[in-house]
């Protein structure tokens, strides 16, 4: 399957314009325009993350770069609100300058998202809300949103509280919810993309999985390593904080873990080790896998060699719909929806 195949049909990718149901979610530090022009190209729906450039007119000029790498085609912007009210002074103007650049197709994670939703469609554009409970997926609804993902316990980064599956999350979203809901959380390999559809989810979300494509700007040492990790080196870290964060079993993450038995329960007490820039220096730019929290879930398992994004996505495509051909084999003929 490649991206000249006939395109899939669901809410999500008539919402998105996409030829796939798949969105690949913004990977701090890493969700770059090659990145995200890669995915696009290959069908499905990219994300650039502002948080990750050090200005807005850096994140202008990366917006205009995978505007031209992009070839025409529609890609998006991942806005990312705090609890904390300070550290949201920017999202404002990185929706503005998102928007002035073209952008009508918006990721959104964080409470109280509706002024950013009524601004996104000012600008005619379309917008997701991540979150990882069926009620606050159930206000987004209300607020405005065009489409959910419920992200559970399995997804690597930052999940939230909440430790049920995305399985049992999106079965309970879809009795309530009239738009469309997408599984996002420990999806690595088509099979899962499939039963996410036979659920009634309109797509998934993928972000580990991704993680070894060659167009990520991440250290080839550091993506070696993680194309030799089973699903088991997937940990969660910072629970006491009440923002645990899913990520490589590495050096860093055993010593958070260490301070958190002693009763470390602020990030003061966790210094370096919790700033994100420690792992994006040390992993991400110097290869050193032992540094840093690196967002990570159990869908590495999957992942076993550096390839294209083209490659990956065109693989788990195929396999969706491998299984889903073997699914309508089990419905007897004749029978009616």
């Amino acid at each position: 399957m490649t991206a000249t195949a006939a395109p899939w049909r669901t809410p999500l990718t008539a919402l998105f314009g996409v030829r796939y149901p798949v969105l690949a979610g913004g990977l701090m530090w890493l969700s770059d325009a090659p990145y995200v022009a890669a995915l696009v190209r290959a069908g499905a729906m990219g994300f650039m993350t502002p948080r990750s450039f050090d200005s807005l007119a850096v994140f202008r000029q990366e917006l205009r770069r995978c505007r031209e790498l992009c070839q025409g085609l529609p890609f998006g912007v991942n806005l990312t609100l705090s609890n904390r009210m300070e550290a949201n002074h920017e999202v404002p103007a990185q929706v503005g300058v998102a928007i002035e650049e073209g952008v009508r197709h918006f990721e959104t994670v964080g409470p109280s998202p509706g002024v950013l939703f009524e601004r996104i469609h000012a600008a005619g554009g379309v917008v997701i809300h991540k979150c990882a409970f069926v009620e606050h997926a159930r206000k987004a609804e209300a607020a405005g949103a065009d489409a959910v993902a419920l992200v559970g316990m399995e997804a690597g980064g930052h999940p939230g509280m909440n430790e049920l599956p995305t399985s049992v999350l999106c079965a309970l979203a879809l009795e309530t919810l009239q738009v469309p809901v997408v599984w996002g959380g420990g999806i690595g390999h088509g099979r899962q993309i499939a039963a996410a559809l036979a659920m009634g989810c309109a797509g998934v979300v993928i972000g580990t999985r991704f993680l070894v494509g060659d167009e990520v700007g991440a250290h080839p040492d550091y993506k070696d390593h993680l194309a030799g990790q089973p699903a088991q080196a997937s940990t969660v870290v910072l629970r006491s904080t009440g923002n645990p964060w899913r990520v490589l079993d590495n050096g860093t993450a055993r010593e958070v873990r260490r301070r958190e038995d002693a009763g470390a329960r602020t990030y003061p007490e966790f210094g370096a080790l919790a700033l994100g820039r420690t792992g994006r220096d040390g992993a991400y730019r110097g290869g050193d896998i032992d540094e840093g929290l690196l967002s990570m879930g159990p869908a590495i398992g999957f992942a076993r060699r550096r390839e294209p994004l083209q490659a990956i996505v065109d693989g788990l495509m195929t396999e969706a719909a491998q299984v889903l051909a073997k699914v309508r084999q089990l419905v007897p003929a004749g029978t009616h929806a």
